[in-house]
């Protein structure tokens, strides 16, 4: 049921081409490129999570916009699932299933437009918090033995390779608190270091994803495989006189990712559905301040999830500078740890008659929003009536900007080919980002248009005059909606550069 509504909640945001180079690349591994030869990825690969996913989705939907919507829904209801299991902890009965409904609850109804957009549609960073669940659930549940920490460190691994922002959400914080009580219970308390045998091989656990991804880039490009982008450069915040608009727009981010961004909605409506969010943010974030004021009592698993929302929120605060809310991606994971953690220490609290009745309250609130959000229309892909006009006149191969690029190509199922470019001084290149290379190779592919317009792309956005200086004049132009497609009667592929 979960699954129904998320995938219906996803359906209400269009599928862009972030998504959509996603969905080509796991199409390519499909069909036998399993190393994405020739490939030029981001900063984050997604090689190893929702990549797999992507393909085995494909094997059965086909190539279509469908699969990003179903991915997305996918792994969201993963991670509020696994965020109820390891709330729910080892206790039982009433206790637990209230700890567990806590957890989901808080995560229950993602908010229309910007939350959707980040929490349902295309791969970011709360895909990888799936393994990092699936790990602190085994080291919650699992016994004292061996193969737990060499399943937590496999799980890791997986994720680090797809994703670096698991340094911050999984491998630091479980690594940091593992040696941290080790070394407070052999040195300080005088304990035989022998007895933090099975805590400090969880450390090393946790720390041995490193050298494991880097071994696996390291094959990866020795065979041939994929080129990721290096990471973004990090900005920070460089004048005090920009602190209070990077701290108002970070806790607007905050409050997106839990539902509770009131701010600019477009409806009475939508405010109030964004203001009775702002319990549920509350109630995460009392527990993160509970759980950091009471690090050194609570068990392993809370203590990991406190110490990687605060090494993850530090980071992003301190080191980061975005221009809107859509920021809140790189923080994902504080959403489902701080709802885990609201369950894990708030439990007892709330089971008690009157907050138990409010809880249950809200909680019948965040169903109606997710019943409300369920039932709002699909939107289609963002490039869809691009695709479906292009393929009306039979123009089989062409060139935009990125935003327009991968996502038509989606949107008509692979019909289409168009290969993304950048115009830089008169001249147009391949984009060395989400792309490929023989998508450029005019022996393999004839590119006879341009689409012009839409969304800048991360280069140089393409004019009209830049393409007559590139190509010559076009033999035909027409307006589409914004964009307008210029078409020439010669491969323009012969003059990429």
């Amino acid at each position: 049921m979960l699954f129904a509504c998320y995938l219906r909640v996803s359906g209400t945001v269009p599928v862009n081409s972030d998504g959509a180079s996603d969905a080509l690349q796991a199409w390519d591994m499909l069909h036998g490129n399993v190393l994405l030869h020739g490939w030029w990825l981001g900063d984050v690969t997604y090689y190893t999570t929702e990549l797999p996913q992507y393909a085995l989705l494909e094997l059965a939907l086909g190539l279509h916009s469908s699969v990003v919507h179903v991915a997305g829904a996918m792994t969201y209801t993963l991670v509020v699932l696994l965020a109820a299991l390891l709330a729910q902890g080892k206790a039982r009965g009433a206790a637990g299933t209230g700890r567990a409904l806590i957890a989901a609850g808080i995560m229950l109804a993602p908010q229309l437009g910007g939350g959707a957009f980040i929490l349902l549609l295309s791969p970011d960073h709360l895909g990888s918090t799936v393994p990092v669940l699936a790990a602190f659930l085994i080291v919650d549940r699992g016994p004292r033995r061996w193969y737990v920490p060499v399943s937590v460190a496999a799980l890791l691994a997986a994720a680090l390779v797809a994703d670096q922002v698991v340094l911050l959400t999984g491998v630091l914080p479980l690594a940091a608190v593992c040696l941290a009580r080790s070394y407070l219970a052999a040195v300080r308390q005088r304990r035989p270091w022998g007895s933090q045998r099975y805590q400090l091989s969880l450390g090393a656990a946790a720390l041995a994803p490193v050298a494991v991804a880097w071994l696996v880039q390291a094959a990866l490009d020795a065979k041939g495989g994929y080129h990721a982008a290096p990471l973004a450069v990090i900005s920070l915040v460089s004048s005090v006189t920009q602190i209070p608009g990077v701290l108002y727009r970070d806790a607007q981010a905050v409050l997106l990712l839990f539902g509770g961004d009131f701010l600019a909605q477009p409806t009475r409506l939508l405010t109030g559905m964004a203001l009775a969010h702002l319990a549920g943010a509350a109630l995460a974030g009392g527990a993160v301040w509970i759980g950091a004021r009471r690090l050194r009592e609570l068990d392993l698993v809370s203590a990991s999830l406190v110490a990687a929302v605060l090494i993850n929120g530090a980071a992003y605060v301190l080191l980061t500078q975005f221009q809107d809310v859509l920021g809140a991606r790189e923080i994902a994971a504080v959403l489902p740890f701080s709802a885990v953690l609201a369950g894990r220490l708030l439990g007892t609290r709330l089971a008690r008659p009157r907050p138990r009745s409010l809880a249950l309250l809200l909680l019948a609130c965040y169903l109606a929003c997710l019943g409300y959000a369920a039932a709002q229309p699909p939107v289609p892909a963002a490039d869809q009536h691009l695709a479906d006009w292009l393929a009306a006149r039979h123009l089989r191969s062409g060139l935009a900007a990125y935003w327009q690029a991968s996502g038509t190509t989606l949107a008509s199922g692979g019909r289409i080919q168009v290969s993304p470019v950048c115009a830089t001084k008169g001249r147009f290149s391949g984009e060395q980002w989400e792309s490929e290379a023989s998508w450029y190779d005019p022996r393999r592919r004839e590119a006879s248009f341009l689409i012009l317009g839409g969304q800048a792309a991360a280069c140089n956005y393409a004019t009209a005059g830049q393409a007559r200086s590139a190509f010559g004049p076009p033999a035909r132009s027409y307006q589409v909606g914004p964009y307008t497609v210029l078409i020439w009667r010669r491969n323009l592929l012969t003059m990429i550069r």
